[in-house]
């Protein structure tokens, strides 16, 4: 496939594949680089994606990626891979630890091996913060011991085990991204672990409460959506990256349930308190220095477009 560059000749679209692209970073992601000139192939189980979230523009192959014979054909010939499919739920993964460890790591195992088959520049792993559990030390840097407190941490914390080694025995360029508490369009508000932003913009737009877990004390470190797709396309073609580095992706501050939902404004109500991490908070200096990313999106800013969108649907 080709397209007209600045001086009216044919230039090649390069071909990436973003697996998980049905969802909602990997489909922000998608539009994000469709609109910079890629041919973009997403492979999508449909498991937590909405086919609805893909822009027309891409080419969408409803594979699954524990099938390595399924996702072979597709990532060759590819020059990237970004690889957010998962299942990304941490309670989830604690009721369910063997069939999400089958999607969280054999499947990033799958993943990394047609990669490396197919000679790919460099693959673009999304972590999480869930690998460090429940820090007592904020903000948390990347050379802090990994403690993850569910199967789902422990998997992203393999997955990126397993990206830095296929970097060191086999050549293969990767990054891991540690992703904090993404936020913006597409966030899903459904279920018993929806997004605590979505689901307070979701409950004030039916009237009603919004519930909060526990005393509302605990803290998150929020990160528009637009900020974490800008640091995946940084990572593709930098220079200073791809031996298996591991960065922070957050906004560098945090804030408590309280003020968010003091934010969003409205009534409250509070529930008894499940499980969860008391604190987060991300130290982004190692992105900055290595990616030269900066999150731009103010968590009012990036609130106020939320707004936007539940008030109109």
């Amino acid at each position: 496939m080709f397209y007209r560059g600045s001086k009216n000749k044919m230039i090649k679209k390069s071909k990436v594949v973003v697996t998980g692209g049905a969802g909602f970073i990997g489909s922000n992601l998608v539009d994000a680089l469709i609109e910079r000139g890629f041919k973009v192939h997403v492979i999508d189980n449909l498991s937590g994606g909405k086919k609805e979230n893909v822009n027309k523009k891409a080419i969408l192959h409803i594979r699954d990626i524990k099938k390595l014979k399924e996702i072979r054909p597709i990532i060759k010939n590819a020059e990237y891979v970004f690889h957010l499919a998962a299942l990304p739920k941490v309670q989830y993964s604690i009721e369910n630890p063997i069939e999400t460890h089958e999607v969280n790591v054999c499947g990033t195992l799958n993943v990394l091996k047609t990669s490396q088959e197919a000679k790919v520049k460099r693959v673009i792993y999304s972590s999480s913060t869930a690998v460090y559990g429940d820090p007592e030390i904020l903000p948390v840097k990347e050379n802090m011991a990994a403690d993850p407190k569910s199967p789902y941490g422990l998997h992203k914390y393999i997955g990126e085990l397993y990206a830095k080694l296929w970097s060191t025995l086999y050549g293969l360029s990767t990054i891991s991204f540690r992703y904090f508490n993404v936020y913006g369009p597409r966030l899903s508000a459904e279920g018993a672990y929806a997004s605590v932003i979505a689901k307070f913009l979701q409950q004030k737009a039916k009237g009603k409460p919004m519930t909060i877990t526990g005393d509302g004390k605990q803290t998150r470190d929020f990160v528009y959506v637009t900020d974490v797709v800008e640091a995946n396309i940084l990572a593709m073609k930098s220079k200073k990256v791809g031996k298996g580095e591991v960065l922070n992706l957050g906004s560098g501050k945090n804030q408590s349930i309280n003020e968010i939902a003091k934010l969003i404004g409205g009534p409250v109500k509070y529930i008894p308190s499940r499980f969860e991490i008391r604190d987060s908070l991300a130290d982004i200096s190692l992105a900055k220095k290595l990616l030269d990313w900066i999150p731009k999106t103010t968590l009012e800013k990036g609130l106020a477009e939320l707004k936007k969108t539940y008030s109109a649907s």
